[in-house]
């Protein structure tokens, strides 16, 4: 498994908020060592599901940083994330991560469906 080295601007942005949370997941342990990874696959509602995860690189991913967060992402995603927003809500009624794509032209009630 080759580890990409080039690192380009993120096509995706995180909020304060989202930045925070995600810190404080990568001080478990079983993330250690890991990258943010940032995606898509097929599923959900609306077609199309969010892919927000710890991994490793694989040899298609490119590689980024943001606020001294490794971030990888596959560059086939890149066209339905380009200037995606994440953003994280901690409240009581509607807790965790939120994905406010400009690209979506379809999403479900939950938020974490889209279709394009």
């Amino acid at each position: 498994m080759t580890t990409p080295t080039l690192l380009l601007p993120c096509p995706v942005a995180f909020t304060p908020a989202a930045i925070q949370e995600i810190n404080r997941l990568r001080t478990e342990a079983a993330q250690q060592g890991r990258f943010l990874r940032v995606g898509v696959k097929g599923g959900g509602c609306s077609g199309m599901t969010y892919v927000l995860d710890f991994d490793q690189p694989d040899a298609n991913d490119e590689r980024y940083e943001v606020e001294g967060i490794p971030v990888i992402m596959d560059k086939g995603h890149q066209i339905y994330l380009y200037h995606m927003q994440v953003d994280y809500s901690g409240g009581l009624n509607a807790r965790g991560f939120v994905f406010n794509n400009p690209n979506a032209t379809k999403t479900c009630g939950c938020g974490t469906s889209f279709a394009v």
